[in-house]
């Protein structure tokens, strides 16, 4: 079955970490753009952290230096690695893969989930006291 499965989501309070993972099935993930999305209750989904098939990383502003995005070919899955996390970082994080996106940049420039060949489920980030 050819699929994206994340995990890793939890409660967590204001400064603590997270590791999200997203394991792909029926497809190899390192010829595919990459990215990690996130949707705030009430709010539009958003490009969190990309991997472009050039190899470019794009990360929101409001992530830069505390989001790192990885993937392991060797395990055929991808991660975002969260420290300090904010309040503001609560939503629900969603992996994506694309074979035709180029940049990292335009990977995350729109979250759409039919415009990637494809999209988790999603997993639940909370933070909060």
């Amino acid at each position: 079955q050819v699929q994206l499965v994340e995990s890793g989501g939890n409660l967590v309070q204001p400064g603590g970490s997270l590791r999200l993972s997203c394991a792909a099935s029926g497809f190899t993930l390192d010829h595919y753009a990459i990215g990690w999305f996130r949707q705030a209750p009430g709010k539009e989904r958003e490009g969190v952290s990309c991997i472009g098939k050039d190899g470019t990383i794009y990360y929101k502003a409001s992530v830069k230096g505390r989001f790192t995005i990885s993937r392991d070919n060797a395990k055929n899955t991808m991660y975002l690695q969260m420290t300090n996390l904010e309040p503001e970082d609560t939503a629900v994080y969603t992996c994506a893969a694309d074979s035709t996106l180029l940049t990292g940049k335009g990977t995350c420039a729109t979250p759409i989930a039919g415009l990637y060949d494809y999209w988790g489920q999603g997993t639940q980030v909370s933070v909060s006291a």
